[in-house]
């Protein structure tokens, strides 16, 4: 085993960390030295309702000599998260890792859908990290330090009946996340998402008894640890349930260049085995490289 990961003088702040997953990053992070910032609306999973629950960790991490504050600001308001974080700079000097795990469900068949339920679920995950993690950019910036943490699903990397809006939310913190690991990159701000299968509120009816207990919170935590430690990848995509880690990743097929009576749809449609033929697929780094793979085609590459 390496040396222990530890993160003294780190001030964490976890988004949705009342119960589930954020409780269980919360108190790991506390155990393992840092000063947390337990950030929770409380309420049901759909959004609604009030709870005390970031209270209740605070107590927990203070009851085992950590340092932690409660926050319950809506991740959803930009100016909460901003005021979020000034006090964690306050009361602690900095912030240096975010992980942004609050969220909500209202699953229903696309056609059964209202507009508002996916508008409401794409606000809290998608622009609600978007809006927490800008609240904390120009600190990472200016500190030269930041680990961004994102939460997916396999929702939104394979899709899931019954939750388009899920779906689209946690595909775009995917993307989120590709783009502000590049754009960080040079003030050593390293950005990961973890999609993560964990028995938790948002989850309880949807598992069985067994598979519940199987797939505890508590057996996601050490990934989600290791990519906001300080010798963290980035713009990995990690799939973590009941101890099981695995990285997912979007790849592009070589391709076929086609040309004069091929260029039309039937052309497409006749040279398909090619087009996606997975043999030699590749894995970009960056948007760019979708236009590179092209050139090198047109190279006869």
């Amino acid at each position: 085993m390496s040396n222990p990961i530890r993160f003294d003088g780190r001030v964490a702040i976890v988004t949705g960390a009342g119960g589930g997953l954020g409780r269980h990053y919360a108190l790991e992070l506390a155990r393992r030295g840092a000063r947390v910032v337990v950030n929770d609306l409380g309420g049901a999973r759909d959004g609604t309702g009030h709870s005390d629950a970031a209270l209740a960790v605070v107590e927990e991490i203070r009851a085992a000599g950590g340092e932690a504050m409660s926050n319950g600001g809506n991740v959803a308001d930009f100016d909460q998260m901003a005021e979020m974080v000034a006090k964690a700079k306050e009361a602690w000097g900095g912030v240096h890792i975010l992980i942004n795990n609050a969220g909500v469900l209202r699953d229903k068949t696309f056609a059964k859908m209202d507009p508002a339920d996916f508008e409401f679920v794409v606000r809290v995950h998608l622009i609600g990290s978007a809006f927490a993690t800008k609240a904390c950019w120009e600190t990472f910036r200016d500190q030269n330090y930041g680990r961004v943490l994102m939460t997916a699903s396999s929702t939104g990397l394979f899709g899931n009946f019954g939750q388009a809006n899920y779906g689209a939310a946690k595909m775009g913190l995917a993307g989120l996340t590709k783009t502000l690991s590049i754009e960080g990159a040079k003030n050593n701000i390293r950005v990961n998402t973890i999609a993560p299968t964990a028995g938790t509120r948002m989850t309880e009816d949807l598992f069985p008894d067994a598979a519940f207990k199987a797939f505890a919170p508590e057996k996601v935590a050490p990934g989600a640890l290791y990519l906001v430690s300080e010798d963290a990848p980035t713009n990995v995509i990690l799939g973590a349930g009941a101890g099981a880690f695995q990285t997912s990743y979007v790849t592009l097929t070589r391709g076929a260049l086609l040309t004069g009576d091929d260029l039309s749809p039937e052309g497409v449609a006749a040279h398909w085995a090619a087009i996606a033929d997975r043999t030699d697929e590749i894995v970009p780094r960056t948007g760019a490289e979708q236009s590179m793979s092209i050139g090198k085609l047109l190279q006869g590459g």
